[in-house]
């Protein structure tokens, strides 16, 4: 397997602990402030790339979906609501994550329909073709190894399934791209720290966005792990963008 800078790219540069644990241990941290700052830091926006994530999927009905990366479940209760698959699990490698999308799971009445697992992405917990669809919304940067993560992926997926990844870019325009930098590298972190008392997630935010391999260099990955029929969409002015590729 190849390694790429993303893959070096850790929230806390001091710390003996590897990627893994610490991304788990990060997120883990400032779970419950979560899906408030999501909403906050990106002014609701997220909600519409989730949406358009999910259409991704078109009208075909799915058997058992994979959310990877799943956090607190917002894209599982949102591919739940407008695709309608008939089982959903959530994966994730942040126990105090999902904990608070059990909680959200719960109150919707949902849990005999979507269950979440402890898991990493580089050996994920399935057997080999059993997922019928796959997604990943702005967890692929936070893979401790970019590849094997999108191989197991491509594992766990029946022939003719799709995997869907929702991850933030960085825009080409020339005005737009210095406003959204200072952004990033400022204001993000300073609100993350007011909010959720820890800056260095959201530091990490925006240097694992820009060693991110984007556009036609993470479409080259995707296509090593075995996906055909790759695809790219950018969203608002290139600051995220929507991968598709199918087994």
């Amino acid at each position: 397997m190849s390694e790429y800078a993303h893959d070096k790219i850790v929230p806390f540069e001091k710390s003996k602990e590897n990627k893994k644990e610490q991304v788990a241990n990060m997120f883990n941290a400032i779970a419950k402030r979560y899906d408030f700052l999501n909403r906050f830091l990106s002014l609701g926006i997220d909600q519409v790339w989730r949406k358009k994530a999910i259409n991704e999927f078109g009208n075909q009905p799915l058997n058992h979906l994979l959310d990877i990366a799943t956090g607190t479940a917002d894209m599982a209760l949102m591919a739940n609501k407008r695709i309608h698959p008939a089982k959903i699990t959530g994966m994730d490698i942040s126990e105090g994550m999902m904990q608070y999308g059990r909680i959200k799971i719960e109150k919707k009445g949902l849990t005999n329909k979507i269950a979440l697992v402890l898991g990493d992405s580089t050996a994920i917990p399935f057997d080999n073709n059993q997922f019928d669809g796959a997604m990943v919304a702005f967890g692929v940067r936070n893979f401790a190894d970019l590849e094997k993560g999108l191989t197991e992926i491509y594992r766990v997926l029946q022939p003719g399934s799709k995997l869907v990844i929702l991850e933030f870019s960085q825009p080409t325009s020339a005005w737009f791209k210095p406003i959204y930098q200072f952004y990033m590298q400022w204001i993000t972190p300073t609100i993350g720290k007011i909010f959720s008392g820890n800056k260095a997630a959201y530091s990490y935010l925006n240097k694992s966005v820009i060693a991110f391999p984007e556009g036609n260099a993470f479409l080259a990955i995707f296509e090593q792990a075995g996906f055909k029929q790759v695809s790219q969409k950018n969203l608002s002015l290139g600051i995220c963008s929507i991968y598709c590729g199918s087994k």
